[in-house]
């Protein structure tokens, strides 16, 4: 379990570094429709997980909190909203600004997310057995396909 921790938290900091890099080479935002409509989107579908989630506080360790396992709102849909959200977001910024280096730092949101999910998976089906259940039921970050 502790290593599962410290992935998760290494994993994160990747996340933060890939959007900050983003950031720090204007490759995040963008004036163009089509990525603003899918920045807001993706921040839409953080604020509905984040209130499905209710006033649970945000772990760096991904440790799984109490309160029972959330599969209301859009944790019906899909595991993983939030990370679905955070790479929603950077990669329409990557789309817009397409670069070896704006690629790496999306690069760098998707394999810390995609680490994060499979720790954390871990760390919530020790603390929840129900989750082995709704994991079989749910894709991680898109609906019907992964």
């Amino acid at each position: 379990m502790r290593t599962s921790r410290a992935g998760s938290v290494a994993a994160f900091v990747l996340m933060v570094v890939g959007i900050i890099g983003l950031y720090g080479t204007n490759a995040l935002f963008s004036r163009s429709s089509s990525v603003i409509a899918a920045q807001i989107l993706a921040v839409a579908l953080m604020l509905w997980a984040r209130a499905a989630f209710g006033s649970r506080s945000f772990h760096a360790a991904a440790d799984p909190t109490s309160g029972g396992l959330v599969t209301s709102g859009p944790y019906r849909f899909i595991r993983h909203p939030i990370y679905t959200a955070a790479n929603l977001f950077a990669w329409a910024g990557v789309m817009a600004h397409p670069s070896p280096t704006s690629v790496l730092f999306g690069a760098c949101v998707l394999i810390g997310a995609i680490v994060r999910m499979l720790l954390e998976e871990r760390l919530v089906a020790a603390t929840y057995p129900e989750y082995r259940q709704y994991a079989a039921t749910t894709k991680r970050m898109v609906p019907y396909l992964f």
